[in-house]
């Protein structure tokens, strides 16, 4: 008789990543010799800068291949310190920081520390696929408010979130800026955010991950806002900004007792991030900045042609602020749509209902100027535009 598994709860109340899904399907048909233009990735289609490479390169020569400190190595939190700083968080210093082996893993950890069964989370739609996952898990009750409706702008959603927000909320995720809609809130929205955290005492996660891909405005840290300092778990990486996402190196900051108790998490799981890696960080940490802008500007390109080339075909799109995304609006059922187009016109996007909001498919302009003229000439040949 064959064993039959008794699985978790919690394992049965997720799905598997649906970017994750796609990208795999892509890669399936790519085995098989299909050209596929793949818009499904969420990472920079540049490599890691040389300097990076060639720090993590001498931290191997010089032995930096055993384990660290579980929290990360001192220079490194303090690197991660200063670099807050310059957003106005200077609150944190290094002991507020705990260094993750990627930004998924920070933000997995904070979940686990802070919400248990029954606890309500407030996601603001569209919403990266994985916060779902991660409340579910730590046994959350979900509330989610659309913004999509307002072209995500978050100054106009805030009566909707208003409305949801309340003395039962324990946890409002904020992502700016944002995936998968690339929208950059204003610091009056985000005084709005802070007005109903303080009113209600909700804890706020701030994930920053795409701090750096700004364009046309600029950025502004929620935890800066007067009253935020310790209600705000602020998450970041280095897989978007420096190129790193294999590298697998995240952080966040947070007040001590939440980094204590979360510890306790990251002890038992990954005791620590790669050792060589966190040396890698502090030199992308300090000197990067040229290597960086070149990419936020290559994006910016990307951004504007896209969008005109979708307006040239009667599709409409909110011109991202920030990250390199932008949300299309598709045929009500985007599921179907989105598999039309990688199985028909060979072009790999995700569908917005993985992140909350149906009709709509998430684009990542994470390629080159070619491709994705290429992508929205197949798209438009199949009749899907």
């Amino acid at each position: 008789m064959s064993h039959v598994y008794d699985f978790a709860g919690r394992v049965q109340r997720v799905e598997p990543s649906a970017t994750l899904a796609i990208s795999n399907k892509a890669a399936a048909l790519e085995a098989e010799g299909v050209d596929v233009v793949d818009l499904s990735v969420g990472e920079p289609d540049f490599d890691t800068p040389e300097n990076i490479k060639a720090a993590a390169e001498q931290a191997m020569a010089d032995g930096k291949t055993g384990y660290t400190t579980s929290q990360g190595i001192p220079e490194l939190r303090e690197a991660i310190a200063a670099k807050l700083a310059e957003t106005d968080l200077g609150h944190y210093g290094p002991e507020n920081v705990m260094v993750t082996p990627g930004g998924k893993q920070a933000l997995f950890e904070v979940f686990q520390t802070l919400i248990e069964d029954g606890d309500e989370v407030v996601l603001l739609d569209p919403a990266w696929v994985s916060y779902e996952a991660m409340a579910r898990i730590a046994g959350a009750d979900l509330r989610r408010v659309d913004t999509a409706q307002y072209d995500f702008r978050l100054e106009d959603a805030l009566g909707d979130l208003n409305g949801v927000v309340s003395d039962a909320t324990d946890l409002l995720v904020v992502n700016s800026p944002g995936n998968p809609h690339g929208a950059v809130y204003r610091e009056s929205a985000l005084q709005g955010v802070r007005d109903m955290a303080v009113d209600h005492d909700v804890t706020v996660i701030s994930d920053e991950i795409y701090e750096k891909i700004v364009y046309d405005t600029s950025f502004t840290s929620l935890g800066a806002l007067e009253g935020m300092r310790d209600r705000t778990i602020t998450v970041n990486g280095f897989s978007k900004a420096y190129a790193m996402t294999g590298w697998r190196l995240g952080y966040f900051a947070a007040p001590e007792d939440v980094v204590d108790q979360a510890g306790k998490i990251h002890s038992h799981s990954v005791s620590c991030a790669t050792n060589f890696v966190q040396h890698a960080g502090i030199e992308a940490l300090e000197n990067t900045d040229e290597a960086v802008e070149e990419m936020v500007a290559a994006f910016r390109e990307r951004r504007d042609m896209l969008v005109d080339l979708l307006g040239d075909h009667g599709v409409r799109v909110p011109a991202p602020q920030g990250a390199f995304y932008m949300m299309v609006p598709v045929a009500d059922d985007d599921q179907s749509w989105c598999e039309q187009a990688i199985e028909s016109a060979h072009v790999a996007t995700v569908p917005g209902s993985a992140f909350g909001t149906p009709g709509y498919a998430r684009i990542s302009y994470a390629n080159s100027k070619e491709r994705l003229r290429e992508a929205v000439d197949r798209l438009d040949a199949d009749g899907l535009l």
